[in-house]
C-alpha cells in the first residue's frame, strides 16, 4: 500500500467483509431462535396430541403430565444444546468483532500517517477563481483536483480523513429523482440520515471522530473576526468546485464580498503557512 488509493481499496474490502460477517452472525442467531421456538412448539403439539388420545386431565394441570417425562427430557436436552450453541456463537462473534475493529484501526492509522507525510512533503495545489456578481456579490470556484488531493484537502480542512478515496467525484444516487446524497451510509450514519439539512450536516462534520463519510464536497470552517466560524463547502460541479456557505436549512452559492474575502483569506493563510499551494484569479 504505497499510495492512498490501494489503502482505501483494502479499507473497502475490509468494510464489505465486516458487513458480511455481521449478516452471517445475525442469520445464525435468527436460525437458533427459530429452531428453539420450533422445538417448543413441536413438544407442545405432541403433548396435546397425547392428551387428546388419553384420559382427560383437569384443565389446571400442566400439558406435560408425568407420562410425558421422555418428552420433557427431550426438550431440556434440546434447550441445553441450543444454549451452548448460542454461547459459542456469541463468543465467536465477539472475537470476530475484536479482530475487525483492530484491522479498522490499523488501516485508519495507515491512511492518516500517509496523509500527514504527503501533506508535509507535497502540499496540494488549488486555483481559486473569482466571478463577480454585481458590486457586492461574488461566486467562487476552485478548479477540479485529482488523485490523492481530495483526501489531503479533507484532512487539511477538517483534521479527518474521508471514508472513501473517490468521495469527491462520486455522483451516484440511490434515487434518480434526487441529487446525490452528501453522506455515505457508513461510519455511524444510517441510510435515513444521508440527506440532512445544513445544520445537521454541520453537526456531523463537527462531531468528534477520525473519519468523515462525506460525499461530493469538501468541508471548510472559516473563522469570523468576532469569533466563531462559518461553514463553507466546496461542492463538486464538473470541472470546478463551487464554494457555498451554510444558510438556514441549505447552502448559498452567491457570496457577499466579505464572505468571499474571508474564504480566500483562509486559503491564503494556509498557503503562507506552507500547507497549501494557492493561485488566485479574478475574472
Amino acid at each position: 500500500m504505497e499510495t492512498l488509493e490501494p489503502a482505501y481499496e483494502a479499507w473497502l474490502e475490509l468494510r464489505l467483509a465486516y458487513g458480511a460477517a455481521r449478516s452471517r452472525f445475525q442469520e445464525e442467531r435468527e436460525r437458533l431462535d427459530q429452531q428453539g421456538s420450533f422445538l417448543v412448539g413441536a413438544v407442545r403439539a405432541a403433548s396435546q396430541e397425547r392428551a387428546a388420545s388419553a384420559e382427560p386431565v383437569p384443565a389446571a394441570e400442566s400439558a406435560l403430565t408425568s407420562a410425558d417425562a421422555p418428552m420433557r427430557d427431550f426438550l431440556r436436552q434440546a434447550e441445553e444444546k441450543l444454549t451452548r450453541a448460542r454461547e459459542a456463537l456469541a463468543k465467536e462473534e465477539a472475537e470476530s468483532e475484536a479482530r475487525f475493529q483492530a484491522a479498522f484501526e490499523e488501516i485508519r492509522s495507515t491512511v492518516k500517517d500517509r496523509v500527514r507525510r504527503y501533506l508535509a512533503g507535497s502540499p496540494p495545489r488549488l486555483r481559486l477563481l473569482l466571478r463577480k456578481v454585481g458590486a457586492t456579490r461574488a461566486i467562487l470556484h476552485v478548479e477540479r483536483v485529482g488523485g490523492d488531493a481530495p483526501v489531503l484537502l479533507m484532512y487539511l480542512f477538517s483534521g479527518r480523513i474521508p471514508s472513501r478515496h473517490g468521495f469527491l467525484f462520486d455522483d451516484s444516487t440511490e434515487d434518480v429523482a434526487l441529487p446525490p446524497a452528501p453522506l455515505y451510509p457508513e461510519e455511524g450514519v444510517v441510510p435515513e440520515e444521508v440527506r440532512p439539512e445544513a445544520p445537521a450536516l454541520v453537526a456531523r462534520v463537527r462531531a468528534p471522530g477520525e473519519v468523515l463519510p462525506v460525499k461530493g464536497f469538501l468541508p471548510v470552517f472559516v473563522p469570523r473576526p468576532e469569533g466563531g466560524d462559518d461553514f463553507f463547502r466546496l461542492l463538486q460541479r464538473g470541472p470546478v468546485m463551487e464554494v457555498e456557505v451554510a444558510e438556514g436549512p441549505g447552502f448559498r452559492g452567491v457570496l457577499t464580498r466579505e464572505e468571499s474575502e474571508r474564504f480566500a483569506g483562509h486559503l491564503l493563510r494556509l498557503k503562507l503557512e506552507g500547507r497549501l499551494e494557492l493561485e488566485v484569479e479574478a475574472g
